[in-house]
């Protein structure tokens, strides 16, 4: 099997599916003219024209909102923010209008659509451009969230997106764009909602998404060689989560560590903490651990960046904790 990029793997999604479905265009800063800030878009206005290909100004909540009304109106808009931390600027359109178009209306409208960008740290961009908002929109009833961790998930995913008849928000990371992984050059979907077993194991559940699968997927290698063979699930959608999933593994290794790059209050990990100590607490061995950001505004300095986010030390020592070893 072919190894392609994470950015192209996005691009083959969303041109795919442009060809299949009239209905679909981007539109964001950046992606026609310039082929993308990340070059994820690269090659798409050649092909599909400055009608579906569709640079904007400088102006998220003016564009979210053009992508609003162009979905109430029977179009499948992808809307691009350079960070999910401009999204900020256009939320009203996200959570105001595209989340709740489908409630208010009686069913009369919906808002099929998809609004993409990376989230998260992406290295020595400080405060403003480092924060992750997946809990944020997660809470929002009438929205899903996917955050994907690889080039294969990230094609799949996004094409069950584009399709999706209700907003989706597409989580991305600035770290991941280079990223190489197997996708295949068939056609294929991945249903939104269920969280894929990357690592089998007895000893522990390792639970995360997004970038942070890295951590979790390299604490789970380093455990291996003390003898802790830990299972690792990829929640690849935090709304629609799949509970069944994590309970399904719990009750095999009657422990759970939870690692994300957000803050810790109110975060995805928090209500997987509550959720399985609620629907497992039969089989559980140990309270719920999580890994997560310092309460703290992400930092600059790079030094302070690495104790700050959540890690692979920090991941064994959670573990160790739940397994009652000595870290």
């Amino acid at each position: 099997m072919r190894s392609i990029q994470f950015r192209e793997a996005l691009r083959e999604a969303m041109s795919e599916e442009m060809r299949r479905d009239e209905r679909v265009f981007l539109m964001g800063e950046e992606v026609a003219e310039y082929n993308g800030a990340y070059k994820v878009s690269q090659g798409m206005l050649d092909e599909f024209g400055p009608e579906r290909v569709i640079d904007t100004p400088i102006a998220e909540l003016g564009f979210a909102g053009i992508g609003v009304g162009a979905a109430m109106n029977g179009l499948r808009p992808i809307i691009e923010f350079m960070t999910f931390n401009f999204s900020l600027v256009a939320i009203d359109q996200v959570i105001n209008s595209a989340a709740k178009v489908m409630s208010m209306s009686g069913g009369q409208y919906s808002a099929p659509m998809v609004f993409r960008g990376p989230t998260g740290s992406a290295g020595m961009l400080s405060s403003q451009h480092s924060q992750n908002f997946e809990n944020w929109y997660a809470n929002t009833p009438g929205l899903k969230v996917i955050v994907p961790s690889n080039p294969y998930d990230a094609k799949g995913l996004l094409k069950s997106a584009i399709r999706d008849n209700d907003p989706v928000i597409f989580m991305e990371s600035e770290q991941m764009y280079g990223d190489k992984g197997e996708v295949p050059e068939e056609e294929y979907t991945i249903p939104i909602g269920v969280a894929d077993i990357k690592r089998e194991g007895t000893d522990v559940t390792i639970v995360s998404f997004g970038k942070m699968m890295k951590v979790a997927l390299a604490a789970a290698e380093e455990l291996a060689k003390d003898g802790i063979n830990a299972e690792v699930i990829d929640l690849r959608t935090v709304r629609p989560i799949d509970y069944k999933t994590l309970v399904e593994s719990v009750k095999k290794t009657n422990r759970m560590v939870v690692v994300e790059e957000a803050w810790p209050l109110a975060s995805i990990s928090a209500e997987l903490a509550y959720h399985i100590q609620s629907n497992a607490f039969d089989y559980m061995d140990a309270p719920v651990k999580r890994v997560t950001c310092r309460d703290v505004p992400l930092p600059y300095a790079p030094t302070l960046i690495e104790a700050s986010l959540p890690n692979i030390e920090r991941t064994i020592e959670a573990v160790k904790q739940v397994t009652y070893q000595k870290a």
